[in-house]
């Protein structure tokens, strides 16, 4: 009988859920104020750094995180296991948030790498452990990664109101320090329960420990070669999916970035006789999500047999981003057009929006996807491959900001919005093909 002990969904999504919701706290807490504190000057506790070099930080920190999955991916297949991954990557991800809490340079940077590796070590266990709550076949999946997406964004709302006005409000290093304080929260959670997740961690394969030496390598490869057509297949399936997740969340990132500047320099913070932190602007995306997440949850299951199939969902996603940045164009004219205006938030909420729906359509219909599509010996591994798209579009974010004091901001945002809608034209035209690659996976 299928556990529905949790809202219709096992019960071990819950344990899952609100640890996801914790990292999320500590990771979106600390980036939506971190390329503020890079560009802040030394006076106001701040690095001091210029645009160009503060967003080169944010780019390649953001970018990073994306990167080391498909290492703690691979940790997780041959060694650890996933539930023991995602365990220590918690400890190593709380302690970069306290090494930040010390107002010292070399502990800035020592702390960004700590969260890199220890995010490398969770984020893609995790969602495989999302995945293997369900049976093959159990229609339930893309709802219930829908609902864990909305445990990420919960956290990214908290961390970013709470974390963000700490830090703009009071000292850069206490919101630093918030951060650390909402992983070790989670961890205590996941510790808890445990129980929740044995039948999801007996479904994925005990984790084999290869020989030493050469023998370990050879291991390694014959596991890594013996494909046959029909995972060939749907292993290419995620490799399309990967490039065309990196587009959009190359559009979508930049909200820590381009747009987090676009919202501190040019848009009017008085709301009411109180001036709100910058950074808060960016919760309308969690916001969005957790109002969102829950209806799409319910429509996919109510769909059916009618429900768009995942390459559609990614060219919706991708058709989204295009639109959010085509309304910033005329936002970007006015702010420019004389010095000292200030344009309303309201343009970068309807952006965030429109860019909310989008994401719901592509990124937990991707994890889902992964999960589906992956042989069950590599599904750590290749959900690290999928993370490998927030990991080059996080590098298209950073390097889009970089233009922000050298390009007039109507320009870059149109170019951005054509990029994108020419994307999900190319991924609308490739829906049939990719779910060919597919097979019978849906």
């Amino acid at each position: 009988m299928a556990d529905t002990g949790w809202f219709g969904h096992p019960r071990g999504l819950s344990t899952l859920f609100f640890t996801e919701m914790w990292e999320r706290f500590s990771y979106y807490g600390m980036r939506g104020f971190l390329i503020l504190y890079a560009t802040a000057a030394a006076a106001s506790g701040g690095l001091g750094f210029d645009v160009r070099h503060g967003a080169s930080i944010y780019k390649w920190y953001t970018s990073s995180v994306w990167l080391t999955p498909i290492l703690g991916g691979f940790i997780a297949d041959r060694f650890l296991g996933q539930y023991r991954s995602v365990f220590v990557g918690g400890v190593i991800i709380a302690l970069g948030h306290f090494t930040l809490a010390l107002k010292a340079l070399p502990t800035f940077y020592a702390g960004l790498g700590l969260i890199v590796l220890g995010t490398g070590l969770l984020k893609p266990n995790i969602s495989a452990m999302v995945g293997s709550l369900y049976e093959q076949g159990d229609a339930r999946r893309d709802a219930g990664f829908s609902l864990f997406y909305m445990g990420i964004n919960i956290g990214a709302f908290l961390g970013i109101t709470l974390a963000g006005w700490l830090a703009q409000k009071i000292d850069w290093h206490i919101g630093f320090a918030a951060a650390g304080v909402g992983m070790t929260l989670g961890l205590i959670q996941y510790v808890v329960g445990r129980q929740r997740l044995t039948p999801a961690l007996a479904r994925l394969a005990a984790p084999p420990r290869p020989p030493g030496g050469p023998g370990a390598l050879r291991q390694v490869w014959e596991s890594l070669r013996g494909f046959t057509t029909e995972e060939r297949n749907r292993i290419a399936a995620v490799f399309v999916f990967f490039l065309f997740a990196a587009l959009f969340w190359g559009a979508y990132e930049q909200a820590g970035s381009t747009l987090n500047l676009f919202a501190d320099r040019y848009t009017d913070l008085n709301i009411h006789g109180y001036l709100i932190p910058s950074s808060w602007l960016q919760s309308v995306q969690p916001i969005m999500v957790i109002a969102l997440a829950p209806v799409l949850a319910w429509l996919w299951v109510r769909l059916g047999p009618r429900e768009p199939s995942s390459p559609a969902k990614f060219a919706l996603g991708l058709l989204c981003a295009g639109v959010a940045f085509l309304l910033l164009v005329p936002a970007g004219l006015i702010a420019q057009s004389a010095v000292g205006v200030k344009v309303s938030p309201l343009w970068l909420v309807a952006a965030y929006i429109i860019e909310e729906i989008g994401e719901l359509c592509l990124s937990p219909v991707g994890l889902s996807a992964v999960t589906k599509l992956a042989p069950a010996r590599i599904v750590s591994l290749m959900m690290g491959v999928f993370f490998l798209s927030n990991w080059l579009g996080n590098l298209l974010a950073g390097w889009t900001a970089g233009f922000f004091s050298s390009m007039p901001l109507s320009r870059l945002f149109a170019a951005v919005a054509a990029v994108c809608l020419v994307a999900a034209a190319i991924m609308a035209l490739l829906i049939k093909p990719v779910r060919n690659l597919m097979g019978d996976v849906h």
